[in-house]
């Protein structure tokens, strides 16, 4: 279905997108994986499968449960690393004419900055650091909760990447405005909000009289989190200048009006990717018919008056 107009034509801070509706890192893996369900090409765009400089295996205990209002992952980053990506996946994602955001994570400063000088040569315009994944050891979250030791990671990628630079942002921290003022001072371009939150999930099984339990801990994500999501967007838009995406619990169209109430420029869509795989282009189309209906001239006029 085409859904492609100008009335969703979204501006963020220099990145052009079609609409302002994408899919969240790590939900739709690397370019064609749903595209037996949606026309990607009607997205506004795709934030791919963390990368990092090197293939990880990710984590070996249980990588996934179900909640009742979503998810408890950890699938501790498994990728196929940056040389693979750039031969095997970049490619394919290019051909698609779609707009695409490439989110890299390391264990160090040095390699992320390795891993932008690759994108910057490469010539990819967008990229996603992700300095808040709970599921590695090293790396990410021990960036993402403090703001110096993010200041300068931003600040060393900053000096090294020229395109659009996309920092994600972690929940699990004090004061959400203090790391998302670090990275606009170093640089960032825009900030995503939120990512998963810690959890715990233990299963009980009572055998012969004695409690057999099974407990993942890892990222949680999906509808609970909503609140959380909005919460951090609102105290974001009190204090930065540059755009916000929201992320978290997005599952209606109704949710998207609400971040951007909140004071999101746009959205991503995660955990409901797994239940609903073309949820993100019906999203797009239904976002549409809003705007008409309701007679708005277009995406930023329906954000004035969400936020009036």
């Amino acid at each position: 279905m085409a859904v492609i107009t100008d009335i969703l034509n979204t501006d963020l801070n220099g990145l052009i997108l079609k609409n302002p509706i994408m899919t969240a890192s790590g939900t739709y893996g690397y370019n064609s994986e749903y595209e037996d369900f949606i026309d990607v090409s009607n997205l506004g765009a795709i934030v791919t499968k963390a990368i990092s400089l090197r293939p990880r295996a990710g984590n070996k205990n249980i990588r996934i449960t179900e909640t009742k209002a979503g998810m408890i992952n950890s699938i501790g980053l498994e990728n196929v690393g940056i040389d693979k990506f750039l031969t095997d996946k970049l490619t394919v994602l290019k051909s698609k004419n779609i707009n695409f955001i490439v989110n890299i994570a390391g264990s160090t400063i040095d390699e992320y900055i390795e891993l932008s000088k690759i994108c910057e040569t490469r010539k990819i315009k967008a990229i996603e650091l992700n300095v808040s994944c709970p599921n590695v050891k090293s790396g990410c979250l021990e960036f993402g909760t403090d703001e110096n030791s993010l200041y300068e990671l931003v600040n060393s990628v900053r000096q090294e990447y020229k395109g659009f630079l996309i920092v994600k942002l972690t929940p699990n921290v004090t004061s959400v405005e203090k790391i998302g003022l670090a990275a606009q001072k170093a640089g960032a371009d825009a900030v995503s909000a939120i990512n998963t939150l810690k959890g715990s999930s233990i299963k009980l099984n009572l055998i012969n009289g004695k409690f057999q339990k099974t407990t993942i801990s890892g990222g949680y994500s999906g509808y609970g989190i909503k609140p959380v999501a909005i919460g951090a967007v609102l105290r974001l838009s009190k204090v930065l200048n540059i755009p916000i995406i929201g992320i978290g619990g997005i599952e209606t169209l109704e949710d998207i009006l609400e971040f951007f109430a909140a004071g999101a420029n746009a959205v991503q869509i995660g955990t409901a990717n797994f239940t609903h795989p073309d949820i993100a282009e019906k999203l797009v189309l239904e976002l549409k018919e809003y705007i008409i209906k309701n007679g708005f001239k277009d995406i930023n006029e329906l954000k004035k008056e969400l936020r009036a």
